[in-house]
């Protein structure tokens, strides 16, 4: 199966559904080895199943292409690092890890418990750290060795953290935080032939199947929130053709690709002294009324 990822040993997480498995297929039908990996639990991050990754790669074996599968937990310090092993071990090598596990504990923040912020949190930010310090690993001991790398991370964000969306406390902090340090990484590991880039994703799947009114679609009709939609970004950041993009935050949704910009200072007021506290309300009115106002998560 030839394409863009041709040969390319690649890592999915949360493959097994929704975003995941698109991005399974797609790594696959462009030529890739593909891990899958998926705990197979609920929405909530409950439960435990090797089926879903199992029915994934056997998906991709009867289209001819090569995957195994993997059920470890990718928020598991030493589960993420069997989870890297296996694909070193069975493929040989690793060149892209995506990170995509993520659970919905949604709740505003007057009413989220302990438990359901450390779960979310869990999965999102540390299901995000572990694999990716466990493959830098791989990648760093190669350059030392004199080895070249062409080496990728696609780390998953959200226009939920980005945007700051009500009711998401724990997983907008989750997905602002991944961003971040998608874009800290990829400074750190240029030097090692590894770019890092992150995904703002919108589709309908599993976990945001509530959180709108469903789409009413004529026979036919191409679906704006088909998670396959997502799924060219994601294989083509993992492709050499993206050896020169590291560091940046795209979002793919209803048919729309976009480049972020990132944090820029605004209004600024400099002078050589200290500021006077009961001076400050008409400077920082001025600079507040001078803003570029924010964007919203649905303007475009």
């Amino acid at each position: 199966m030839a394409g863009i990822c041709e040969g390319r040993v690649v890592i999915v997480t949360g493959g097994a559904r929704g975003l995941g498995r698109e991005y399974c297929l797609e790594y696959a039908r462009q030529g890739a080895k593909v891990v899958v990996n998926d705990l197979g639990g609920a929405r909530d991050g409950e439960g435990r199943s090797a089926g879903p990754a199992e029915d994934v790669a056997n998906e991709i074996r009867a289209m001819g292409g090569e995957a195994v599968a993997n059920g470890d937990d990718v928020s598991d310090w030493e589960g993420a690092k069997r989870m890297i092993d296996q694909a070193i071990s069975t493929y040989g090598t690793l060149d892209v890890l995506v990170n995509n596990a993520g659970i919905l504990r949604d709740r505003m923040i007057f009413n989220m418990t302990i438990d359901e912020w450390d779960a979310v949190i869990k999965v999102h930010l540390r299901g995000t750290f572990c694999p990716m310090r466990h493959a830098v690993g791989y990648w760093r001991e190669r350059a030392k060795a004199g080895e070249t790398n062409d080496a990728r991370i696609i780390n998953t964000t959200s226009v939920s953290g980005l945007f700051c969306n009500p009711g998401q406390t724990n997983y907008g902090a989750a997905k602002a935080g991944i961003a971040s340090m998608s874009l800290i990484a990829a400074k750190e590991l240029i030097r090692y032939g590894v770019t890092v880039n992150a995904i703002s994703p919108g589709a309908l799947t599993r976990l945001t199947e509530d959180l709108g009114p469903p789409e009413e679609l004529k026979p036919g009709e191409w679906n704006p929130r088909d998670p396959s939609n997502v799924a060219p970004i994601v294989v083509w950041l993992g492709s050499a053709e993206a050896r020169d993009v590291t560091g940046q935050v795209f979002e793919s949704m209803r048919g729309r690709l976009c480049v972020y910009e990132g944090w820029h200072r605004g209004p600024t007021v400099e002078q050589d002294a200290r500021f006077d506290p009961a001076k400050l309300g008409p400077i920082v009115k001025k600079m507040l009324a001078d803003r570029r106002p924010d964007q919203k998560m649905g303007e475009g």
